[in-house]
């Protein structure tokens, strides 16, 4: 009997498997990405960013560089066509009105990592049409390529821009011998974005950013347990949030 595309389709995503050049790769369907002793309820990730502790090597990208290569991020030369999950930019920018003339000091032009806000009351959600992206019980906003139908009605909805169009091929931009096979490529006319590296958080690992920062100014973990390291960073500690003042309620913290 012949078998249509769509009952490959089927096939290939039952067995957990995408082709691409000969390669193959893990399909994470949101039904995987659940944490390891299949439990998130309770929770709440967050992340804490110590802004002076990243400072401390204005010129250090470890932390995107461990992120965009963990995901299989394309590097597109054009800058309007670029897909960035994390990047790096001023406090005055990220978070206007925050430093004025008077004071901030140092922090003045001072670069921080900036990423997708992991938002409690995330607007992406509310616009999507399809439920390609979606946040789970434990905070962690999550995107589908696979029901995602490239309307980006999501990307609008987000004010912090940290939401990425793939305006062409990215597999075109990616080395073949550097893919990384533990997570998934995608294809043209998708949305894609941080996602905490859930993948990782569901084999109790903390995310790539944070792993791979030297100056260890990147905390993660579970907002309502008092021992986990995101508490301990946010304790006694001047914690701002961006934009918070629009109701997203983010769950991404800079200490200053």
């Amino acid at each position: 009997m012949e078998m249509t595309r769509l009952d490959f389709l089927k096939k290939a995503w039952r067995t957990g498997l995408v082709l691409f050049g000969g390669a193959s790769f893990k399909v994470i369907s949101g039904s995987a990405l659940l944490a390891a002793d299949g439990n998130t309820a309770g929770k709440r990730m967050a992340m804490a960013i110590d802004v002076r502790a990243c400072m401390k090597d204005s010129s250090c990208a470890k932390c995107i560089d461990a992120c965009h290569k963990g995901h299989n991020v394309p590097a597109i030369p054009d800058a309007k066509q670029a897909v960035i999950w994390i990047w790096k930019d001023t406090i005055d920018r990220a978070m206007p009105g925050v430093l004025n003339e008077y004071s901030g000091g140092e922090l003045h032009g001072a670069k921080t990592p900036i990423l997708c806000n992991q938002c409690g009351n995330p607007p992406c959600v509310r616009v999507c049409p399809t439920g390609a992206t979606w946040k789970r019980e434990d905070g962690i906003v999550m995107m589908d390529q696979h029901r995602c139908i490239g309307c980006r009605y999501c990307m609008a909805a987000c004010p912090y821009g940290s939401r990425s169009f793939n305006w062409s091929d990215p597999r075109k931009h990616l080395d073949r011998k550097s893919i990384t096979r533990d997570y998934p490529t995608r294809t043209k006319g998708t949305v894609e974005k941080c996602e905490f590296c859930a993948e990782r958080v569901d084999r109790g690992l903390e995310p790539l950013c944070a792993a791979a920062c030297a100056e260890k100014a990147i905390s993660f973990g579970d907002l309502n347990a008092a021992g986990s390291a995101v508490r301990k960073a946010l304790a006694g500690r001047i914690a701002l949030r961006r934009k918070p003042e629009l109701g997203t309620d983010p769950s991404v913290y800079y200490l200053l």
